[in-house]
């Protein structure tokens, strides 16, 4: 299962806020809405937010298994 937890650690060790997202950097709210769920984000916009935050994908998202415990 893939989990955005890392992405809110590291928008806010880079101070951007989701407002800033949406306002300044067009991401849309229902795809924060997306990643907040941890539902499907297509690997464009995972890349996108690598650029504005200047990171890598680890910086965003992470994988598990379902039956580890969390």
């Amino acid at each position: 299962m893939i989990r955005y937890d890392p992405l809110w650690k590291t928008m806010k060790e880079k101070k951007i806020s989701q407002y800033d997202l949406y306002t300044h950097h067009d991401i849309s709210r229902a795809t924060l809405h997306r990643f907040r769920k941890n539902k499907f984000v297509d690997l464009y916009t995972i890349d996108r937010l690598c650029g504005i935050l200047d990171c890598t994908i680890p910086d965003i998202v992470e994988y598990y298994k379902e039956d580890d415990e969390r």
